[in-house]
């Protein structure tokens, strides 16, 4: 991904917006239907892919740079990755908590 821990969060709270929002859509138009026999089967494969992605944003740039002998870059883009999208989900949280979304 990037260097930027700003940029990695925010792409990672994106795709949690989108897989929420396609399966917000998915079960409003199944209505109050049973689910299939296949749907653990989506529930794992999605979640498999999920910490893929998340594996990906958060854990490629700072192993890049530990594999480059830059421990301390590679602790910090961590760490400040980590805080962002945690101040992110924190004032979505309130947000939605509030009432406001």
């Amino acid at each position: 991904m990037t260097k930027n821990p700003i940029v990695n969060a925010i792409t990672a709270s994106s795709y949690i917006m989108l897989v929420v929002s396609i399966m917000n859509y998915i079960m409003e138009t199944q209505g109050s239907k049973p689910d299939p026999a296949y749907a653990p089967m989506i529930f794992i494969s999605m979640l498999t892919l999920s910490v893929a992605i998340m594996g990906y944003l958060f854990f490629f740039q700072p192993l890049q740079f530990l594999i480059d002998g830059k421990k301390k870059e590679a602790i910090n883009l961590f760490v400040q990755t980590v805080a962002v999208f945690a101040a992110v989900s924190l004032i979505a949280a309130m947000l939605i908590f509030s009432g406001v979304i």
